[in-house]
C-alpha cells in the first residue's frame, strides 16, 4: 500500500492484510515517511508495484492533477485499487496553501472524468458525493461533526457535494 503523508488509514483499515506499507510526502521527511517525491512525476517509484494507493484530501493540493493520477495508474499493479477522497464544497486549508498550495475543489463529474482519463476503465470506477446543505454550512462555519446529529450528516443532497470519494480499479491486464 502507498499512502500520502501518513499511513493512518493503512494501519486503521488494512490490518494484517497489508504486508508492506510505504508513505510518500512531497517535502517533509517525517517519521512515517518512507519516500520523498512529487506524485506528478515520481520516476523513483517503479511501475506496477502497489496493490493499493490511498489519496485522502491530496489532489486538491496538487496543481497537475492529471499527471498525479497518471502516476497512480502507472504504479498500481493490474487489479490494484486507487482510493481517493477530495473536497467538493470547502474552505481553503491555510496549512496546505502556505506550504505546497491548495488549488482545487471537485465535483463528482470532474472526479470521474479525471480518473477515467488517467486510464482506469469506466466500469471499474465508483464515484460518490456526500453532503447536504446543513452539513456544508456546518463545515464552512467550522462546526465539528459531533455538533450535528447522525441523521443530519447522513442526509444526502446531490446539489451539495461536500466530499467526493473515488474507488478505481486498474484492469487485471493492460493492453
Amino acid at each position: 500500500v502507498l499512502e500520502i503523508g501518513t499511513n493512518r488509514y493503512t494501519r486503521t483499515f488494512g490490518g494484517d492484510r497489508v504486508t508492506h506499507s510505504e508513505v510518500l510526502h512531497v517535502a517533509n521527511p517525517g517519521p512515517e515517511v518512507t519516500m520523498l517525491g512529487d506524485l506528478t512525476t515520481a520516476e523513483h517509484i517503479a511501475a506496477e508495484c502497489f496493490d493499493c494507493i490511498i489519496l485522502t484530501q491530496t489532489l486538491n493540493a496538487i496543481f497537475d492533477v492529471p499527471a498525479a493520477l497518471h502516476t497512480c495508474f502507472r504504479i498500481l499493479k493490474p487489479g490494484g485499487v486507487l482510493l481517493v477522497t477530495i473536497p467538493g464544497i470547502s474552505k481553503i486549508s491555510r496549512y496546505d496553501m502556505e506550504r505546497w498550495g491548495y488549488f482545487w475543489s471537485f465535483t463528482s463529474a470532474s472526479a470521474r472524468r479525471l480518473v477515467t482519463e488517467a486510464g482506469f476503465p469506466e466500469n471499474q470506477v465508483e464515484v460518490a458525493a456526500h453532503g447536504n446543505v446543513l452539513a456544508a454550512i456546518a463545515f464552512l462555519h467550522g462546526l465539528a461533526w459531533e455538533e450535528l446529529k447522525r441523521h443530519e450528516l447522513d442526509a444526502q443532497d446531490p446539489d451539495f457535494e461536500l466530499l467526493i470519494t473515488v474507488r478505481a480499479m486498474k484492469a487485471e491486464t493492460t493492453s
